[in-house]
């Protein structure tokens, strides 16, 4: 029987749920998805300089539980014959625009030959404003988003909406599993802010730490990451930590809100075998206590080392690096989108005006 196989291709400069989300929507369409990811020198040059180096990206598309295979390197303009070579009925990409150095659909192609589906774009997030927060270091964006392309960013596609969490997101995300018998139920706490490789081969090394695992992960309310983090942290709110945790194949369950201390009631309710944690310090609890303390006296506490030591400020680091980079991206990006738009707009009213003269 012929599989139906979607092809999804994208930079994924950073890999958010957004991202994730657009995958989870592709898997739906077709019974196989291969995901195109593109090398750092094809998104510098059509996009600007990416957050994740291209070893990192694949790493961290691999992770995402709806992704059946990648291809690595895969050219920045989808063509027929890239769809062909890796047998892809279509090809899937959001409802945004995607356009080449020179202004061109990099979908024109494919969708001539009725072999381009769309799947929608995830509402309040985009790389765009992520780097945004980041590089506002203020705690502003909890409560009132800022753009980076300032007031007059009028992009439908790079201007920053804020991100509304509804149970039917939470649902499309969670795996739906409970845990069998003989599994080994795995718990881990923690931020898990901006979502990264770091916490992929964190929870990779989790899951190989049992035979049959069934992974757990905690995580704190946005005013508990930022007692123990501080600055502007957590860069994404619960929510948006939420639907990222979910969407990583090693992970069977999310608790959303854990508390702090990993007590008695939390160890017994999840009946839990073993907790983890990484070579990341432990900040003690608000009384000074080790949140640890319990799992240590019962003998199920390990410290797992993952052998990545990067962490969310590694990455926040990298953004102000690069900062004025990023920041011409940005508006380059929002111009760009704006053109088309004009141009779209433009074509409409002669459309309009050609349809006009015809009824005269």
């Amino acid at each position: 029987q012929w599989c139906d196989s979607g092809k999804v291709a994208s930079g994924y400069d950073m890999v958010h749920y957004g991202h994730s989300n657009q995958l989870r929507q592709a898997k739906a369409m077709g019974d196989y998805l291969i995901v195109g990811v593109h090398t750092d020198a094809e998104i510098s040059k059509h996009k600007g300089p990416p957050v994740f180096t291209q070893e990192e990206r694949y790493k961290m598309v691999r992770a995402i539980k709806w992704v059946d295979e990648i291809v690595e390197g895969a050219p920045y303009v989808t063509t027929l014959e890239t769809l062909d070579k890796y047998n892809c009925d279509f090809c899937v990409h959001g409802d945004d625009i995607t356009l080449t150095v020179d202004g061109k659909d990099t979908y024109e192609e494919v969708k001539r030959e009725g072999r381009y589906r769309e799947c929608k774009r995830t509402q309040g997030v985009s790389t765009t404003d992520l780097v945004g927060r980041m590089l506002l270091m203020t705690k502003a964006h909890h409560s009132n988003m800022v753009s980076l392309s300032g007031p007059k960013g009028h992009s439908p596609w790079t201007g920053v909406s804020q991100f509304l969490q509804t149970s039917q997101k939470i649902i499309q995300f969670a795996s739906g599993k409970e845990p069998q018998p003989g599994d080994s139920i795995i718990y881990v706490a923690g931020a898990f802010d901006l979502f990264h490789i770091g916490h992929v081969d964190f929870l990779e090394m989790v899951y190989k730490q049992a035979e049959r695992p069934y992974v757990i992960v905690g995580l704190h309310f946005d005013q508990e990451v930022n007692r123990y983090k501080g600055k502007n942290y957590p860069i994404m709110n619960i929510h948006e930590r939420t639907l990222s945790v979910l969407a990583c194949r090693y992970v069977s369950e999310v608790v959303i809100g854990a508390p702090y201390a990993v007590g008695k009631d939390l160890l017994d309710h999840f009946k839990v075998d073993l907790v983890c944690h990484g070579k990341t310090e432990v900040f003690p609890d608000k009384d000074g206590s080790d949140p640890y303390a319990e799992p240590k006296k019962r003998g199920i506490f390990r410290t797992v080392d993952s052998g990545n030591g990067l962490t969310t400020d590694d990455i926040v680091q990298r953004i102000i690096a690069n900062r004025l980079q990023f920041e011409a991206r940005n508006q380059k990006k929002e111009a760009k989108e704006m053109a088309v738009i004009e141009a779209m707009r433009k074509r409409e009213e002669e459309q309009n005006e050609a349809a006009a003269q015809v009824t005269q």
